[in-house]
């Protein structure tokens, strides 16, 4: 993975509106490691093959980065992203990392389950 070339990003959805794609989104905030550090709040959320199609997306920010993805009826919004996968050209996979790079927050979008 690579850090966010927003530019990339933009073009990447715009190339996605109106596609039937799934999407796989999951944030977590020491669900995994709350055992091990009692400071760490278990929060987490996840969603992984649900069918969207987005009329307009969106990545703004200065980095870490958000995106938005307007539906017909709502919205998905992930904040928190700071790398993608430059090189995977059929699906959109991005990441945010933390200080220590552990995983934080993930939005994959692509036209085959994942």
């Amino acid at each position: 993975m690579q850090p966010i070339d927003i530019t990339d990003i933009q073009r990447r959805l715009d190339a996605l509106v109106g596609q039937e794609l799934y999407i796989h989104m999951e944030m977590t905030m020491g669900a995994y490691s709350a055992h091990h550090d009692t400071t760490k709040h278990p929060a987490a959320n996840f969603i992984s093959n649900a069918k969207i199609r987005f009329t307009h997306g969106s990545i703004s920010g200065v980095g870490p980065y958000r995106v938005g993805l307007k539906l017909e009826k709502g919205w998905v919004y992930t904040e928190g992203l700071t790398h993608y996968d430059g090189g995977e050209e059929e699906r959109l996979i991005m990441a945010g990392h933390d200080s220590s790079g552990k995983l934080v927050v993930s939005l994959l979008l692509g036209r085959e389950p994942f």
